[in-house]
C-alpha cells in the first residue's frame, strides 16, 4: 500500500502543479534537477497533430498549444516537433511545399506559421523546441504525380527512388544531400531552434523481395568503396557530418541530435555489438550510429529502445548498458527513447499491459550515469495514457520540474 499511497500523493501534487502553471515554481526548484524529459510530436499522416487535415488555423493552433501545455503538465522540458515529415514543410519554406497534413492539399498555405508559433509558445512555457526533420522520405505513397507540380521531386525525378510503396530521395547523390541540408538550414536561420533532430530513417528499412535501386548513383560515385554497403554508409556519414557543421556555422547554440534504431549490430555479427537478435542499423539501413557517438559528431543521441525488459531478441536491460558504454567518454549526450505508445496496447506483449513497465525502465536507466534523460513516443499517447503508464513515470520519477541538459 505504501507505493500506492506515494503515487496518489504525487499525482495530487501533479494536479496542483497543472493548475498553478509552470511559472509558479520558484527559480531554485526549476534548477534543482537537470535531465532530458522529452516528448515526440509526430505530424506525418496526422499521427499526433493536427488531429486531421483541413482544420481552421485557429483550431490547429489551439491543438498545438494544448499539446505544449500537456508537456508542461507532465513536467517535461522538451518537445521534438516533426516539421518536415515528407519532403515538405510546416513553415513558409522557399525550398519545399507546405505539408498536406495542415490543409489536406500539399502546397496550400494554412494561413499561419506552425513552426514559428511552436518555438515561441514552447519557449514561453520553459520548454525547448527541437525541430524534427526526416531527411530522405518524399512520400508515403509511390506515385510522383500525386505530389504538387512544383515539388522538387517532380522537378528532379532522377533524385527519387520508389521503394516499398513509398518515394525516397537517393542518399547517394551529392546534390540531394546538399538540397536536404539547404531545406533544413532555412528553418535554422529563421527560428531560434534549440535543436535539429533526425529520426531513424536514412536508407529505407528492408522490404522482402525488393531492392533499393541506386545502381546509377553507385556507378557514378561509389568507385572508391569496397562494397555498395560501405558506400551507402559513407553517404549517411557525410549527411551527418555536413549537417552538423552547417548548423553550427549558422546558429552555434542549436544542437544536433539523432534518434536511431536501437540496435547498432548484434554481437553475433560484431563482437562490439549488443546481445540482441534484431535488425541492425549498420547493415540494414546503413547508419553507423555507434561511430557518430564515439566520434562526437552529434550533440545527443536518443536510441529508440522500444522493447520491454526481458524481451529475448532485444532486451531493454541489455541495450541500456550497451549504449551507456558507447557514450562513455564521448561528448555526445545519451538519452533513451521510450515506447509510451506500446503501454496498454492490447496487441503488445504482457509486459506492456503493466503500468509499471515504463517506470521500471527509468529505474534501470538511472543506474547508468551516462543516461541523461528520456524521450517518449509520442504526444497522442501522452494525452490518452491508456493504462496510466506515463502518470506512473511522473509520480515515481518527476516530482519537480527539470531543466534540460545544456
Amino acid at each position: 500500500m505504501g507505493r500506492l499511497t506515494r503515487r496518489a500523493f504525487a499525482l495530487a501534487a501533479l494536479s496542483a502543479f497543472t493548475t498553478t502553471g509552470a511559472a509558479a515554481a520558484p527559480a531554485g526548484e526549476r534548477r534543482a534537477t537537470t535531465e532530458m524529459r522529452g516528448m515526440w510530436l509526430a505530424t506525418v499522416s496526422n499521427r499526433d497533430w493536427p488531429s486531421r487535415s483541413g482544420l481552421s488555423a485557429a483550431t490547429q493552433r489551439a491543438e498545438l498549444i494544448a499539446l505544449l501545455d500537456l508537456a508542461v503538465s507532465r513536467r517535461l522540458n522538451t518537445v521534438v516537433f516533426q516539421v518536415r515529415p515528407t519532403a515538405d514543410a510546416l513553415w513558409p519554406s522557399p525550398y519545399e511545399p507546405w505539408s498536406q497534413v495542415l490543409t489536406g492539399v500539399q502546397g496550400r498555405s494554412p494561413g499561419w506559421d506552425p513552426l514559428g508559433t511552436a518555438v515561441t509558445e514552447a519557449h514561453a512555457r520553459g520548454l525547448q523546441l527541437h525541430a524534427w526533420f526526416n531527411p530522405y522520405r518524399v512520400a508515403t505513397h509511390d506515385d510522383p504525380t500525386r505530389l504538387v507540380a512544383a515539388h522538387p521531386a517532380r522537378r528532379h525525378p532522377d533524385w527519387v527512388v520508389p521503394f516499398g510503396g513509398r518515394l525516397y530521395y537517393n542518399p547517394g547523390l551529392p546534390e540531394v544531400r546538399a538540397f536536404v541540408q539547404d531545406a533544413i538550414l532555412d528553418a535554422v536561420r529563421k527560428y531560434p531552434l534549440d535543436a535539429v533532430h533526425f529520426d531513424d530513417y536514412f536508407y529505407p528499412y528492408p522490404v522482402a523481395g525488393q531492392t533499393f535501386d541506386d545502381e546509377a548513383a553507385y556507378d557514378a560515385h561509389g568507385g572508391a568503396f569496397s562494397s555498395r554497403a560501405a558506400w551507402r554508409r559513407d553517404n549517411v556519414d557525410r549527411l551527418v557530418l555536413e549537417t552538423a557543421a552547417r548548423i553550427k556555422a549558422v546558429r552555434p547554440t542549436t544542437q544536433f541530435g539523432i534518434s536511431p534504431f536501437g540496435v547498432w549490430r548484434n554481437a553475433s555479427t560484431d563482437p562490439r555489438g549488443s546481445a540482441t537478435r534484431a535488425l541492425q542499423s549498420y547493415d540494414d539501413i546503413h547508419a553507423d550510429t555507434r561511430k557518430w557517438v564515439r566520434q562526437g559528431w552529434i550533440d545527443y543521441v536518443v536510441p529508440q529502445l522500444y522493447w520491454n525488459i526481458g524481451l529475448s531478441v532485444a532486451d531493454y536491460a541489455e541495450l541500456v548498458p550497451w549504449w551507456a558504454e558507447v557514450a562513455k567518454g564521448s561528448r555526445t549526450r545519451l538519452y533513451i527513447g521510450e515506447a509510451l505508445y506500446r503501454a496498454g496496447d492490447p496487441t503488445q506483449p504482457a509486459a506492456w499491459q503493466d503500468p509499471a513497465e515504463l517506470s521500471d525502465h527509468l529505474d534501470l536507466a538511472a543506474r547508468h550515469p551516462e543516461v541523461r534523460g528520456h524521450v517518449f513516443f509520442a504526444a497522442k499517447d501522452m494525452r490518452t495514457d491508456r493504462i496510466g503508464a506515463m502518470a506512473r513515470v511522473v509520480a515515481d520519477h518527476y516530482p519537480r520540474r527539470a531543466e534540460p541538459p545544456r
